[in-house]
């Protein structure tokens, strides 16, 4: 399964090297040298990367110059989700491991909607579950209990007025 990395966005001199803003938390990881990326369904392996000024400046095997790449800029940069190991602590998950499972509550295990999107605030992570409503749960030991992938479901103990 291929997921988006980063969105091409601009290119940085003449010679091809291409600015991309990343949506990974493992930028670097993803944008290693030898890594492949697909643009607008061009399979390109980055031969060089670094970061500059928030953004991130990829050199692609075989491209020398920026009319190799013109057509590419607003394009989304794609890869396959098991293209490069990535290592996760205890408690980290993939996004695409926590969208989609079901948020049941903790006191009676009754269900209240589907994590659908994930949010980054800076202090913590907020998911997003649709149910009846939409509610904005802070991924925080406090109240996300457990995270269960194999059963498909997410414990949940809302602090007071979360789920108003």
């Amino acid at each position: 399964m291929r997921i988006s990395i980063g969105r091409l966005v601009n290119f940085h001199g003449v010679k091809g090297e291409v600015k991309v803003l990343s949506d990974s938390d493992f930028s670097k990881e993803r944008f290693s040298p030898g890594n492949i990326v697909e643009i607008d369904g061009k399979n390109f392996e980055i031969a060089q990367y670094r970061t500059h000024k928030n953004f991130h400046l990829l050199q692609f095997e075989g491209v020398s110059s920026l009319n190799d790449v013109e057509e590419l800029k607003g394009k989304e940069v794609m890869q396959e989700t098991d293209a490069v190991q990535l290592p996760l602590a205890e408690n980290e998950f993939h996004y695409k491991d926590i969208i989609g499972l079901e948020a049941k509550l903790e006191d009676s295990m009754k269900p209240i909607g589907t994590v659908t999107d994930i949010f980054e605030t800076g202090a913590n992570d907020v998911w997003v579950v649709k149910g009846e409503r939409e509610y904005m749960i802070p991924y925080i030991e406090d109240v996300v209990k457990k995270v269960d992938l194999e059963a498909g479901h997410i414990i949940i103990h809302p602090m007071e007025g979360l789920l108003d």
